[in-house]
């Protein structure tokens, strides 16, 4: 990406911007392009260098929308990502569920998507941003956002050469991921109790794949230790991500350092991974997670707004990440579009989709919970309550915003327990 490429640990162009966005992976990405797009002036600060390494492979379908939106649905179709058609489910004991194709009840193309190499993935996404108007600087690490009387008005920015600058904005969007800069400067994060894991994951030449449709399929396999699973999914150049997750007081706590035992530890309480992965090389050294589950108490303040996983983190059983990040920061983008044209720039203003994007995530965070509790299993539930398939494919989809789920948490309660929805007051405060 020569543009920029061209502008690696060089300073801003200027001192005032209408938005300075941080952190450049799809949360910060689709917030700048969106405003930029709409003659504003954004600069987007990301503290590592492009491209980089993430973990998060597998998009939910629902995606979709905001790649049409942003225009990069029909660049990412030639990109030679893996096409992702459903999700399956094995037990303890190896037995499957029957995959879960997105297309069951919707044939439209928004029910294919992708496995993707998140390096390719956020590389376009910040090519595409830098095309649309945004100033990109990579290997530029905000130190802290600059407050006045309570109301944020900008950023100190530590640059490559080790200088720092202040920068002025009318907003800044915070998207600076699990760095939470903003929620954890004010206090705001509150970790969810139950869903407090780690995980270990690493990739595979070579090993078991599907045929036909289901070669691309996401697959989550349970482990003969209780709460813990694996996810397994196809990449291109024959390679699969492969990770465990667990409770960290399983996987962390009295274990050995080394995280390549760790995992080959647990590849033997899980069979159904062990055969698929038996003849595949390694082709990435392990990495350690740790995944704990969080929300800010607040989406939004005087100047501020955060989007991803800088306002809430939610467990990767269902791969929500880049999709809560897409959307969390479309909202956002609709939001800062419409205080900067009216000129109120409260919380109020700036947060005033956090109900709406808060509704989606929890109906997600219920899913998560049930997935965890013992007397669960998804082919137990859908004996029980057949009619129930449609609503929990929307969900696995991540049509929570266009389609209806109505009914399936009431049924799903009969076999589990479910976490009480939290609820936003005006400026988006968790009750």
């Amino acid at each position: 990406m020569d543009e920029m490429k061209n502008e690696t640990g060089t300073g801003p162009a200027r001192d005032d911007y209408d938005v300075v966005v941080i952190g450049a992976g799809p949360a910060g990405t689709t917030a700048a392009t969106l405003i930029a797009r709409e003659g504003r002036s954004v600069l987007m600060l990301e503290r590592d260098r492009f491209p980089r390494y993430v973990v998060g492979e597998s998009l939910m379908p629902a995606t979709y929308w905001t790649l049409q939106r942003l225009g990069l649905w029909e660049r990412v179709k030639q990109d030679g990502f893996v096409k992702k058609h459903s999700v399956q489910f094995f037990s303890k004991g190896g037995r499957s569920s029957t995959p879960f194709y997105f297309h069951e009840f919707d044939g439209h193309e928004s029910s294919q998507t992708w496995q993707v190499d998140r390096e390719r993935f956020d590389q376009l996404l910040v090519e595409h941003a830098v095309s649309s108007g945004v100033e990109m600087r990579d290997h530029a690490n905000v130190k802290q956002v600059l407050f006045e009387d309570g109301r944020a008005g900008g950023v100190e920015v530590e640059l490559a050469d080790g200088t720092r600058r202040r920068l002025t904005c009318r907003v800044v969007v915070d998207t600076s991921g699990q760095t939470a800069l903003i929620s954890r400067k004010l206090g705001l994060r509150r970790i969810d109790p139950l869903l407090q894991h780690a995980s270990f994951f690493t990739r595979f030449r070579g090993a078991w794949r599907g045929e036909g449709i289901d070669e691309g399929a996401t697959l989550i396999l349970a482990s003969e230790v209780d709460n813990c699973w694996f996810w397994y999914i196809p990449l291109a150049a024959d390679e699969v991500s492969v990770g465990v997750v667990g409770h960290m007081d399983h996987l962390l706590k009295g274990r050995v350092k080394d995280p390549q035992q760790v995992f080959a530890e647990e590849v033997e309480r899980c069979p159904a991974v062990a055969e698929r992965i038996a003849a595949a090389e390694q082709t990435m050294e392990m990495r350690v997670m740790r995944d704990f589950s969080y929300v800010s108490q607040r989406i939004a303040g005087d100047g501020w707004v955060m989007a991803g996983d800088a306002f809430g983190f939610l467990d990767p059983m269902y791969s929500t990440g880049v999709f809560l990040a897409f959307k969390s920061a479309e909202l956002a983008a609709d939001s800062v579009l419409a205080a900067l044209e009216s000129g109120d720039l409260s919380g109020e203003s700036l947060g005033r989709h956090g109900a709406d994007y808060l509704a989606g995530m929890e109906s997600m965070r219920k899913l998560v919970y049930a997935f965890y509790d013992p007397g669960f299993s998804f082919p137990k539930f859908l004996k029980m309550h057949p009619d129930c398939r449609e609503p929990l494919v929307n969900l696995l989809v991540g049509n929570v915003y266009h389609k209806s789920i109505e009914g399936l948490f009431e049924s799903m309660a009969k076999m589990c327990e479910l976490p009480e929805a939290r609820t936003l007051d005006g400026q988006g405060q968790p009750s």
